[in-house]
């Protein structure tokens, strides 16, 4: 029987999420693999430098880390109501292929909105592929007329 977790990443498995968000990125785009271990290793260094900031959630199926999310928190203006704000933003949430279909990236977003409500976040914004926008709608995201962006610079996806 397979034995799944869904938790916060350790300091120790920065390197596997380095390397899945190298895989994601890679496979989507096309990157040759020879910047791929310098990558790794200064990804896991920003991990381990940014956890008050981004928070990362992994899946681990039988000990190996087959997906990862983060949440990264933003500071708002305080308000005359409340003083202490924050807002979320769910980023590189990413399952890997031959593990999903299988409810684990949902499990992920439901511990990464856990954690929002946890730490008092007003909202949490994600920035979705097409297909996982059904997944987000499932847990109460919705389109937002006054939520609105602008690219400022190159995707650097």
């Amino acid at each position: 029987m397979t034995e799944i977790e869904v938790r916060p990443a350790r300091a120790d498995e920065f390197e596997a999420v380095a390397a899945l968000r190298w895989r994601w990125v890679a496979g989507r785009y096309g990157l040759p693999d020879d910047g791929r271990d310098v990558f790794v290793r200064e990804f896991a260094v920003w991990a381990r430098e940014n956890t008050a900031t981004h928070r990362c959630l992994v899946v681990v199926s039988d000990g190996q880390v087959v997906g990862m999310g983060f949440l990264a928190i933003t500071p708002r203006v305080p308000s005359p109501r409340a003083f202490t704000r924050a807002s979320g933003d769910v980023q590189c949430v990413y399952v890997m292929p031959e593990a999903r279909d299988g409810g684990l990236g949902g499990r992920l977003m439901d511990a990464i909105l856990v954690l929002a409500r946890e730490l008092g976040l007003e909202r949490v914004t994600v920035h979705s592929s097409e297909r996982a926008v059904p997944a987000y709608e499932r847990r109460g995201f919705a389109a937002s007329p006054c939520l609105l962006q602008a690219e400022t610079q190159g995707s650097a996806r």
